[in-house]
């Protein structure tokens, strides 16, 4: 397939190459997706429960207020640096052109490796830049935070921080792309493992030192949380380039050609999403202190059922990245239409669950220390705000990637080049949803925020991140991958009618008991139950599939069956 041709403006699909490559893009072993998945799955919750470990004790240490809001503000640095480095841009970049250089590799198995060629060309070039961009953000420290938030109670301490934290850029780059290539590889379980040392750097620094620098004391495990990112993929990655063939010699005629203007749109795109956060901060600066700890708390806690979802495609990108560059749309259509279904049966869970049993989950988690009722019943009724945006907030993180796939950073080599503006423009597609989605945040917030404060500003993220993912679901039909949107709607209605099912359910029941445990739980109980017999009732296939294999495994043979003679005999 040429990556400069994108399909959805041409009248045929492009067939696959050769047979080689059509084979690799035939769906693993389900035995090795699970495995895969699951792998991901584990690491991924331990780096989340260290994650929230984090959060708790920033809440006990220092509670929510103007040293908290100083921080998270010179937070911003890493958590920008996160999505355009490691889970966003950086992926949709690499794990593409890994993907397209195995699949040559498969094609020509006697020239030389392109997988090595593409590192050569690229490495490089990377840690250049990403040097560069830590020491711009560490030297322009004081304008950052006077244009992140002007109204901050205690800036020097902000800058402070965030000339700290400005260290990650480097080494959160390096451990977004060794990630990239060792997902390419269908190599999980490092990569999975990268939260998991980024907060045991937090936790460790915070934990001994919290005392004596106070709040920098994050800031700093921050920074050192970062090496050990990069330091966990470099033994990995360095044992999957030995494993392949030779480069070839420096004369060696490259298989791969780069296109650097590439990275602009999703640059673009991963940067306008993250501007979420800086309109939050921007605006919530000038309300009481402790509003922007709250909106983080909150966020923190809501993502966790996001993260979930997204799970799923981190484990399936890979595949469709492979199948988009043999050509075979068909396949990657299908698996798109599957991770949809199975990331909003997710995430519409865990926001029937987050709906029900806010306040309790956040007394159960932060209550305690610093942290009070006041700062508890604030942060939960952000939740509540915050959770009708975060089924397009995962689905947005599954339409995203085989969007870009389609014309990824490096083409063929054998490939003409072409220059179709109205491709190009295409590429640009996601960056302007996502602008139309921050004008919409921003309408609502500045309408909202007056009479609710932080409410409003909830409002304007969940209103603004659902219309990207409205725009963004018509996108992904006009780049080339023809969803069945009828077949794909009609699918989330279902999930949808039985989440509001189930949190109109576990909402009462959660405000039976007063002790935060024991309403989590029945809350949750009553949520999982509701919804998993709601959506079994309503024929949501995401739901009724493993419900009845559970009814299967858990109920004994019946009667009639105990008589027949075993299969085969």
């Amino acid at each position: 397939m040429t990556t400069d041709r994108p399909t959805a403006l041409t009248p045929t699909l492009p067939a696959p190459r050769s047979a080689p490559a059509a084979e690799t893009t035939t769906a693993p072993r389900r035995g090795f997706l699970a495995k895969a998945f699951g792998i991901t799955a584990v690491l991924s919750a331990a780096g989340s429960a260290l994650g929230l470990l984090r959060d708790l004790l920033l809440a006990r240490y220092f509670g929510a207020n103007q040293g908290t809001d100083a921080f998270l503000v010179a937070w911003t640095v890493p958590e920008t640096a996160a999505p355009l480095l490691i889970e966003d841009a950086m992926s949709f970049l690499m794990v593409p052109a890994f993907a397209l250089a195995l699949v040559l590799r498969e094609e020509h198995p006697d020239g030389p490796d392109p997988v090595r060629q593409l590192v050569r060309a690229t490495l490089p070039w990377l840690l250049l830049a990403l040097t560069a961009l830590s020491l711009g953000a560490a030297l322009g420290a004081p304008q950052l935070v006077d244009l992140l938030a002007p109204g901050l109670a205690d800036p020097g301490l902000a800058v402070t921080c965030a000339r700290i934290t400005a260290c990650t850029v480097l080494p959160f780059g390096v451990a977004g792309y060794l990630a990239a290539a060792l997902r390419a590889h269908h190599s999980f379980t490092a990569p999975a493992g990268i939260y998991v040392a980024y907060n045991v750097g937090i936790l460790g620094v915070l934990l001994g030192c919290q005392a004596l620098w106070g709040v920098r004391s994050a800031a700093i495990g921050v920074a050192l949380g970062s090496l050990l990112m990069a330091g966990l993929l470099v033994v990995p990655f360095l044992r999957r380039l030995r494993s392949g063939r030779a480069a070839g010699g420096r004369r060696a005629r490259p298989a791969l050609v780069l296109i650097p203007l590439a990275l602009l749109p999703v640059a673009a795109f991963t940067l306008t999403r993250q501007a979420q956060v800086f309109i939050e901060r921007f605006l919530g600066s000038a309300l009481p202190p402790g509003t922007i700890s709250h909106l983080n708390y909150a966020a923190k806690v809501s993502q966790l059922a996001m993260t979930a979802a997204i799970l799923i495609c981190t484990v399936t990108f890979p595949l469709v990245a492979r199948a988009l560059a043999a050509g075979d749309l068909t396949a990657a259509r299908d698996r798109v239409e599957k991770d949809l279904g199975q990331a909003a049966a997710v995430v519409l869970f865990g926001t029937a669950f987050l709906l029900a049993c806010a306040p309790s989950v956040v007394a159960l988690l932060f209550q305690r220390g610093a942290f009070g009722a006041q700062d508890t019943a604030a942060t939960a009724a952000v939740i509540r705000v915050y959770s009708f945006g975060l089924p397009a907030q995962a689905l947005i993180g599954v339409m995203i990637r085989p969007y870009f796939s389609l014309r990824p950073v490096v083409r063929r080599a054998g490939d003409p080049r072409t220059d179709d503006g109205g491709r190009r423009l295409l590429d640009w597609y996601p960056a302007a949803a996502m602008v139309l989605g921050l004008v919409v945040t921003v309408a609502v917030g500045l309408l909202a925020t007056p009479r609710f404060g932080a409410l409003g500003l909830a409002a304007g993220n969940a209103a603004g991140i659902t219309t990207t993912a409205a725009l963004l679901l018509r996108g992904l039909v006009l780049r080339g991958i023809a969803l069945r949107l009828r077949l794909v709607l009609g699918g989330h209605a279902r999930l949808l009618a039985a989440a509001a099912g189930a949190a109109a359910l576990g909402t009462p029941a959660a405000g039976l008991p007063a002790d935060p445990l024991l309403s989590t739980l029945l809350g949750g109980l009553t949520v999982a139950l509701a919804f998993a017999a709601l959506g079994t009732g309503l024929g949501a296939r995401e739901v009724r599939g493993p419900v009845l294999a559970v009814v299967r495994a858990l109920c004994p043979p019946s009667v009639a069956d105990e008589g027949k003679p075993p299969h085969g005999r």
